[in-house]
């Protein structure tokens, strides 16, 4: 289990809290955060390290760090279900899947939110792409066989799970990791979403990531 992480403090316990299981390594990745974000990894049960910040990066040292036949990335604002240990077993007992992913669903609820998680399952129904936010997983053999996580200033997500379908099948499980929204609450929820598409659209067709950062904001 790998969750990069940067001042994450508010947030950070309920992931570590929800990934916790007998057997499962949860490698907090901070990337230098100065609000007592590995303090609060450490007391809710993680092993904590230290990397330069920038997702992939982090993401890439946890893997490093861990000896899992399987990975889970996670976000710092998201939670596991409840029994998303079996659902990751019973997922990679099939062969043909190399990787797989979580619904998504808000912590809040309204009607605009509503609307974002149904585009994320039209999104993945139709183009088989999750985002990182559903709490990738992975089998190591899988990830090795594409080169590891891919090093890109953003969406690195996105990549990896386009490598990963050359190699192999995705499963999309039913059930839901939670994730936070504070990032479409403070953006908006509607210019929030837009944008997103519109960075996934560029992403499809090519665009250079330092210009799709920059829409961003990144």
């Amino acid at each position: 289990m790998v969750i990069p992480s940067l001042d994450e403090a508010p947030s950070i316990a309920g992931a570590v809290a929800s990934a916790v299981r007998d057997g499962v390594d949860v490698i907090v990745v901070d990337g230098g955060s100065r609000d007592g974000t590995a303090a609060r990894a450490v007391a809710a049960g993680a092993r904590v390290i230290a990397a330069p910040p920038g997702r992939a990066r982090q993401l890439a040292t946890g893997v490093d760090a861990s000896d899992g036949d399987v990975l889970l990335f996670l976000h710092a604002d998201t939670r596991l279900p409840p029994d998303y240990f079996a659902a990751v077993a019973e997922a990679l007992r099939d062969p043909r899947v190399v990787a797989g992913a979580f619904r998504l669903a808000f912590d809040r609820s309204s009607p605009a939110l509503r609307v974002v998680e149904w585009g994320a399952r039209l999104r993945v129904a139709l183009l088989g792409l999750p985002y990182g936010d559903q709490a990738l997983f992975v089998r190591r053999s899988a990830l090795d066989a594409v080169g590891g996580v891919p090093q890109s200033r953003i969406m690195e997500d996105l990549d990896l799970v386009a490598a990963l379908r050359r190699v192999g099948r995705i499963a999309i499980r039913r059930e839901v990791a939670v994730t936070s929204a504070r990032r479409y609450v403070a953006g908006g929820v509607w210019r929030t979403m837009g944008s997103h598409w519109v960075a996934a659209a560029a992403w499809a067709l090519g665009v250079d990531r330092d210009r799709i950062a920059g829409w961003l904001g990144r």
